[in-house]
């Protein structure tokens, strides 16, 4: 994909993904999202499906394997899990899913708060080049980038998503 190639509609990314992940509402899952894209894609998915419960937020910064290296990051955020991790089907949310380090952060991090009965992972793209052994269980677009490339989900001032493609 070049950056000249035209990106796909965000918002209806969203509403493909909610239509994936409603067959499991029956478990009455809890939805947790990765900040920053992956928070802004967990609200919209709670608005889609109608869910009351609010959603869990997670940073992972604290968590991730190269902490020592990369330090804090200047935009730190607080977790805030609002329900009981113990025993609760949990689906995790993020925007990108690409080498998998992230996720491993967010699932470390979810089991300080308790053992959820499962984690499923829900995502609005899959760029592949996993580092480690983490596939998507909802996914909304699967692509591959140049090298190079890097896709980032923006936030207007009204809350619509949008995809972005800039050179790393």
């Amino acid at each position: 994909m070049s950056l000249t190639d035209s990106l796909p509609d965000a918002e209806a990314q969203c509403r493909q993904l909610a239509e994936l992940i409603r067959p499991k509402l029956a478990k009455n899952p809890a939805l947790v999202g990765i900040y920053s894209g992956g928070a802004w894609v967990a609200e919209r998915l709670r608005c889609l499906l109608g869910l009351s419960e609010d959603i869990g937020l997670i940073d992972v910064s604290f968590y991730r394997d190269d902490f020592a290296e990369k330090g804090l990051h200047p935009q730190c955020k607080p977790t805030l899990i609002p329900f009981d991790v113990e025993g609760r089907h949990i689906i995790l949310v993020d925007d990108v899913l690409y080498t998998g380090r992230t996720t491993r952060a967010a699932i470390n991090e979810l089991f300080d708060y308790g053992r959820p009965a499962a984690i499923e992972l829900a995502v609005l793209a899959d760029r592949g080049e996993r580092e480690l052994p983490v596939a998507p269980s909802y996914e909304a677009w699967t692509l591959q980038l140049d090298a190079g490339q890097r896709l980032a989900l923006d936030r207007n001032d009204h809350g619509q998503l949008a995809w972005r493609l800039e050179n790393a």
